[in-house]
């Protein structure tokens, strides 16, 4: 293992430098440069042509929906968008890729100089957008026999060619300095941000987990005083926002240990261990990698008309921080109730659609915070797909404000619908779910509980009010949970007092 310093102390000697390279998977219905199938899954090799299998003679054309995603992302991120700008081919050892080369963007990309502010504790941190250019992604590669699912150790290797001409965005920072102690925590909030913009712009899925959405980190540290940057290592592919976070600081404290020891740090890629949490040598970036780029022969320039580029910019969502201080504001939320909302992904958006669908805020998030997001958890998917809507959970919550049903019947009720035994309503008439509040058999359940817990009684009639709740809860346990509470209540102080 590694040696790693204390982080304070290297963050007393040292300034960490960040850059973030990170690549978003457009969910465009084709690909970038030919019209097979953009939908992930499939068996392997179903969904190619001989445009993404590079075959001799093929042509590529341009995927226009793609160029529209990418001139709405760098908008989004207050890009300049070029006048005029052309792909390139970037030569290099793909053997995900049969053609050896990638179609990417060199010198001149569709978006540059942009930026993006993010809050970390109050704190708010501008990041500046060194460019966004479009690309195709490579295929998929399953090292076989190994240890570690990487090539080193493997037997053999199958390739699966369906991703490779998936349209790609890389997003590119400047170096972000000034971050200090919070270095770590920006980077995730960043990657954050741009998770939440790509599904408000509508372009990505954006799932780390599923590789929609993933970043190569870099990271230096530069002496204190200085104004020369340090060797930096890039850790690739990192798939989630903690892992983002934890390779940040693993490598800061790593660097920090090699340059406190008098070592050096090698220019280099990283691999991150999500298990061990952890990097691990990936290659040598030392020596200056030519990639031989030059203008792709087969693709005409783009030169986006500046009309269509404002129409494009008329059709931005509202930004997403900005969304969610609106929608705490509207829902009278707390800062701690909104980290919580927040810290459960998706949440939110579910949780507006139950309150456009006739819920409260509170009993909206009550519902998606609580007793669905356990039942996500124990079933191990999104909160979205616990096999409710936002609009059955509103009836339901319609059910509860009516009397028909109480909180805990309401989970049968969602239980019900979750199972497909109907609407809210034809699960509660189905299965009798609904609350008790004839005044005659509330009266012989509140007798019999009375004559069962003759102490309990007896505190009630010295004028111990509280000790009713012992009595309400024997009437609740012997229907089932089926009772109005609150006229139970009624029914015992009345025959007590």
């Amino acid at each position: 293992m590694d040696e790693l310093a204390d982080y304070d102390e290297v963050l007393a000697a040292y300034e960490p430098v960040l850059g973030l390279e990170v690549h978003v998977e457009l969910h465009t219905a084709s690909k970038m440069f030919c019209g097979c199938d953009n939908s992930p899954g499939g068996e392997p090799n179903t969904k190619t042509c001989p445009v993404c299998l590079g075959l001799p003679g093929a042509l590529p054309a341009v995927n226009e929906k793609a160029i529209e995603s990418a001139i709405r992302i760098g908008l989004a991120l207050n890009c300049e968008i070029a006048t005029w700008c052309r792909f390139a081919r970037k030569n290099y050892f793909y053997p995900d890729m049969t053609k050896d080369f990638q179609t990417s963007q060199y010198d001149e990309p569709l978006c540059f100089d942009g930026h993006v502010d993010v809050e970390v504790d109050g704190v708010t941190h501008r990041i500046d957008i060194e460019r966004v250019h479009m690309e195709e992604d490579a295929g998929k590669l399953t090292h076989v026999g190994g240890q570690t699912g990487r090539i080193h150790g493997a037997d053999y290797a199958l390739v699966d060619y369906n991703r490779a001409g998936t349209p790609l965005m890389e997003i590119v920072t400047k170096p972000i300095r000034g971050l200090g102690a919070q270095a770590p925590a920006v980077g995730r909030a960043y990657l954050a941000l741009l998770r939440d913009l790509m599904r408000a712009l509508d372009v990505s899925d954006a799932r780390m987990e599923q590789g929609n959405l993933r970043c190569d980190a870099n990271v230096s540290l530069m002496p204190k005083g200085s104004t020369v940057l340090g060797t930096r290592t890039e850790t690739k592919n990192v798939n989630s926002l903690r892992s983002v976070e934890g390779a940040l600081t693993y490598e800061i404290r790593r660097q920090g240990a090699l340059l406190a020891a008098g070592g050096r740090v090698k220019q280099e890629t990283r691999h991150w261990h999500e298990d061990g949490g952890y990097t691990s040598e990936g290659r040598s970036k030392e020596q200056a990698e030519d990639y031989r780029y030059f203008p792709e022969p087969d693709l005409v320039p783009i030169a986006p008309a500046r009309e269509w580029v404002e129409a494009l910019r008329a059709t931005l969502p509202e930004p997403p921080a900005a969304r969610r201080r609106r929608l705490q504001a509207e829902y009278g939320f707390s800062d701690l109730e909104m980290r919580d909302v927040l810290g459960n992904e998706g949440s939110l958006d579910l949780i507006e659609a139950t309150v456009l669908a006739g819920a409260s805020p509170a009993a909206a998030k009550k519902w998606w915070l609580g007793e669905l997001a356990r039942v996500a958890n124990e079933a191990g998917v999104d909160l979205a797909a616990v096999g409710l809507t936002p609009a059955q959970v509103a009836e339901v919550q319609r059910l509860v404000d009516d009397g028909v049903v109480n909180d805990k019947l309401a989970r049968q009720v969602m239980e019900g619908v979750r199972a497909g035994e109907g609407t809210p309503a034809e699960v509660v008439a189905a299965r009798g779910l609904r609350v008790v509040s004839d005044d005659g058999a509330l009266a012989a359940a509140v007798d019999a509980a009375i004559a069962a817990n003759p102490d309990v009684a007896a505190k009630i009639r010295e004028g111990k009010v509280a000790a009713a709740g012992a009595l309400i809860g024997a009437v609740m346990k012997a229907m089932r949970g089926q009772a109005d509470a609150a006229r139970v209540r009624e029914l015992i102080l009345a025959k007590l007092s």
